[in-house]
């Protein structure tokens, strides 16, 4: 009985294609000649290492524990500044998705224009925004919730274009055939198959946002971000670590929740 290398490339010769190997080969040339432009430096990147691992273990002290409610109230408006941020985007980035997708725009036109918008939309990061919108209404979450939402149009938009137009396309001629207009058949063939998709992304998007939140606070916009900047300028590690941990926790937190409610979508009960 012949047995086959698991080291074995599974072609003919038993060696990687010639393609492959050149691809690689370019790319890492790629990256030893971009390098510099960058400044990056493997000697000092590895003589680094002592000065990161001092900076993380500072972080290990007694945590402020008179700094909590603060905290909580904090992270309470970045959490609001996250839900109001990215329901608003889902409203207004549902439609937007449907004309930028090209099988349910309703001219080629249409979807190029909405593929135009969204793509400046999300050209700036959220902070840029933030400063801008804080020139316009003013210091607080205002701001911060207008940007998030801007900015999640433009990212959410495009995926919910790409998820509808890789639906089956047989659902759809079918729900056209028993004479539905096209608004019915973009509401109940195609949308309902791109569902877990959706959900998918605005978990993911969710995510986002709160991290995003996070670091609005430096520019006025509301949340735990200038509490958090301020503590990393001051070395107030007491208090960096309760952020960190805040931070962490609503993440893990969000990235369960997207995992359960995916699977009751996808096969109808509860993982």
């Amino acid at each position: 009985m012949t047995t086959v290398s698991t080291w074995r490339w599974p072609t003919p010769s038993g060696w990687p294609p010639l393609p492959l190997v050149g691809g690689v080969l370019a790319l890492l040339c790629a990256l030893w000649l971009t390098a510099p432009i960058v400044e990056v430096d493997f000697v000092r990147l590895i003589g680094s290492l002592g000065k990161m691992v001092g900076f993380t273990g500072q972080m290990f002290v007694t945590p402020d524990w008179n700094y909590v409610p603060q905290l909580l109230a904090k992270m309470l408006e970045t959490i609001e500044m996250t839900i109001l941020g990215t329901a608003i985007a889902i409203v207004l980035s549902l439609p937007m998705g449907i004309l930028a997708a090209r099988n349910a725009t309703p001219h080629i036109a249409v979807y190029r224009l909405t593929r135009d918008v969204l793509s400046l939309m999300r050209a700036l990061p959220e902070l840029v925004w933030a400063l801008v919108f804080v020139s316009a209404v003013g210091l607080g979450p205002l701001p911060g919730v207008m940007a998030l939402a801007f900015v999640t149009v433009g990212f959410m938009g495009k995926f919910f274009a790409e998820a509808i137009e890789v639906v089956d396309r047989k659902a759809v001629e079918g729900v056209r055939a028993h004479g539905a207009g096209w608004l019915q058949v973009r509401l109940f063939a195609m949308l309902p198959q791109a569902l877990p998709d959706f959900v998918g992304t605005v978990m993911y998007i969710l995510d986002h946002n709160l991290r995003a939140a996070a670091i609005l606070g430096l520019v006025g916009a509301g949340g735990i971000g200038y509490d958090l900047v301020m503590s990393m300028r001051l070395f107030q590690y007491d208090r960096l670590l309760l952020i960190a941990l805040a931070i962490y926790l609503v993440v893990t937190l969000l990235d369960r929740a997207s995992d359960r409610l995916r699977s009751r979508i996808i096969h109808g009960k509860q993982a």
